[in-house]
């Protein structure tokens, strides 16, 4: 039997074809159809069969090159717009259409991100009220925080493809060529109401005071301001920095939003700790808030590496849950600041896996300061419990 919170979303769905059936905008109806099909084949077979059928007549009947067939081969440079020397594609596509992780962001930031997403579902419903949804936003963070992901977890939820411009293809070193690239991302993006990330975008709208850049990148930026504010209401416009000290002041203006990453913590950290541990969650569940301490401080990209190397040492060398962790905090040390410090002699004590005496042999944290907040030591000399 059908809930009433299915029909809710096959309603849902039905609405965002017929808006975008509407709209003209052809390949997207097509994109959002093939969507539709792997989404209900288990729940709704049926109803996928029909879609799949209409899907595949659509396609033949087609003339010239399908707009399906453009829009799913992803890896079909042909369909994106290319370097006239090099012939090589000036954009990169992520395809996740078939799901991707939620970032791991704090809530107030994710619930930014979902305000964003909702605002392009539902710019139809602003647009009879004359409001503009969020048509650009900028993300700004060191790297490794979830800035892309974040834009691919964007794109998935409104139904498309993220399209990345390269700048290794685009920045040519011909005086004139790069603004010609840029152009040519921009219309194509566009035309197809695309998500468009412009990854590393300071490399690309340096701050027009910066002596050290040639004349070619000052127009280049003056480019760069005239196709955002150009950016139409259809598409969304993502750019990411991880230095926004390089970037012109005009464009921050330009941006309608603006979203500041952060490195992991407390709960962000705890989360992305288990994830990363994958199948072996259960086995290192009791330690989640030792590594948690452990990793204070890293990216997510280096949590996910520190996650990854524990595992590995823990099946390689037969180690127990215990001295791989500990292991790994010993070597993690060196990088962590006193406050840090502190917290993971805290959780080691609390866990009962090493006396006071050693935890501050190897913290540098006081046994009067590890009781204060642990209790006293159940264990004596310097070894660890015999025990997981």
């Amino acid at each position: 039997m059908t809930s009433i919170d299915d029909f809710s979303e096959i309603e849902t769905d039905l609405a965002n074809l017929a808006r975008l059936s509407s709209s003209g905008a052809n390949e997207d109806v097509r994109l959002l159809v093939a969507k539709l099909v792997r989404k209900y084949r288990t729940l709704r077979p049926a109803l996928a069969e029909q879609l799949d059928s209409t899907l595949k007549a659509s396609r033949t009947r087609s003339h010239g090159p399908a707009v399906l067939r453009r829009s799913m081969a992803v890896s079909d440079s042909s369909a994106m717009p290319m370097d006239a020397d090099s012939r090589q594609s000036l954009i990169r596509v992520f395809d996740d259409l078939d799901g991707i992780s939620e970032p791991l962001l704090p809530d107030a930031l994710f619930a930014h991100v979902q305000s964003l997403i909702r605002e392009r579902r539902e710019r139809d419903r602003l647009a009879a009220h004359g409001i503009r949804p969020t048509r650009s936003a900028i993300l700004v963070g060191p790297p490794g925080v979830g800035k892309t992901l974040s834009a691919r977890w964007i794109a998935n939820q409104l139904g498309k493809p993220l399209w990345v411009l390269d700048l290794t293809t685009v920045m040519s070193s011909l005086l004139g060529k790069t603004g010609s690239n840029l152009r040519a991302v921009f219309d194509h993006a566009k035309q197809n109401q695309a998500v468009l990330l412009l990854d590393e975008i300071d490399a690309i709208a340096k701050r027009r005071s910066d002596e050290s850049d040639v004349g070619e990148l000052k127009r280049l930026v003056t480019a760069i301001l005239q196709e955002v504010d150009a950016w139409p209401d259809s598409g969304l416009l993502l750019a990411a920095t991880n230095h926004p000290e390089l970037i012109d002041p005009a464009l921050w203006r330009r941006f309608d939003a603006v979203l500041t990453f952060e490195t992991p913590q407390g709960n962000v950290l705890a989360t992305a700790v288990r994830r990363f541990l994958g199948a072996d969650i259960a086995l290192f569940e009791k330690w989640v808030d030792l590594l948690a301490s452990s990793v204070y401080g890293m990216s997510l990209s280096d949590v996910e590496r520190s996650i990854n190397a524990l595992r590995r040492y823990t099946v390689l060398e037969n180690a127990s849950p215990a001295h791989a962790v500990i292991e790994m905090a010993i070597k993690g040390l060196p990088s962590l600041d006193k406050s840090s410090r502190q917290k993971l002699a805290i959780e080691l004590a609390r866990l009962e896996a090493l006396s006071h005496n050693k935890i501050m042999e190897l913290t540098g944290v006081s046994r009067d300061t590890i009781r204060k907040y642990a209790g006293p030591s159940p264990i004596k000399g310097r070894g660890i419990k015999k025990k997981d």
